[in-house]
């Protein structure tokens, strides 16, 4: 199997996630430059953090324009695995992929720390090494991971099992806790906090590592 990182101007997780999914765990893992389009012999696709295009109009609103997308897009209709990471989350609802949409922090601030988490859903391949409902701790670093969307959004998400993960102390605002969200088919998950960072014992803790492990259990 391989993964593929989506890598914008200025991305800068994308090796971080190269060295989760690569060295932490052995799977063979390329970047994807944004004008790229052959996603064909990929298994999964990553859109990592960082501020794409400087986040100068609005987080992802101009990557939902580059050329890779238009490919992600069939993609992901076509049932493939597809994981955004905080910037990536934002892309991804920007693209139309995932309902809502990320604004900034209730308290207008950049956040960075651990943060506890629950497994409100694990029908998601990227997730089904977790108990639902059960505990997880990963590291969020964003400035505008509020989620937010429209009561009839939150009912369907609820009603399609959608909502992924929420945070057991909610840091910034995020309707219903939200902290990661599948689609309807469960193949695309998008969430701010960051997996990447939480996959070498070196570096902490290792509930990320399960995460991305989880994708070679399900393919």
């Amino acid at each position: 199997m391989s993964i593929g990182v989506v890598v914008f101007p200025g991305s800068n997780c994308d090796r971080d996630v190269r060295w989760a999914t690569q060295g932490c765990i052995g799977i063979p893992t390329r970047y994807l430059w944004h004008e790229e389009t052959d996603l064909s012999q990929l298994d999964a696709v990553v859109l990592p953090g960082g501020f794409s295009y400087g986040d100068y109009l609005r987080c992802g609103a101009i990557a939902r324009f580059a050329p890779v997308l238009s490919s992600l897009v069939e993609f992901a209709n076509n049932g493939g695995k597809v994981l955004g990471i905080c910037n990536g989350f934002q892309i991804l609802t920007e693209l139309g992929l995932l309902p809502g949409a990320l604004t900034r922090n209730s308290g207008m601030h950049f956040i960075c720390e651990d943060a506890p988490l629950k497994v409100v859903s694990n029908r998601t391949p990227w997730l089904s090494n977790f108990e639902k409902d059960g505990s997880i701790q990963l590291p969020i670093a964003h400035g505008e991971g509020r989620y937010q969307c429209s009561d009839d959004t939150l009912k369907a998400l609820q009603d399609d099992d959608s909502i992924a993960l929420t945070y057991s102390q909610n840091p910034n605002g995020s309707v219903a806790d939200i902290a990661g969200v599948t689609n309807q088919k469960g193949n695309v998950l998008g969430l701010m906090p960051h997996p990447e960072r939480a996959c070498d014992p070196a570096t902490g803790g290792v509930d990320g590592r399960k995460l991305i492990e989880a994708l070679i259990n399900r393919l």
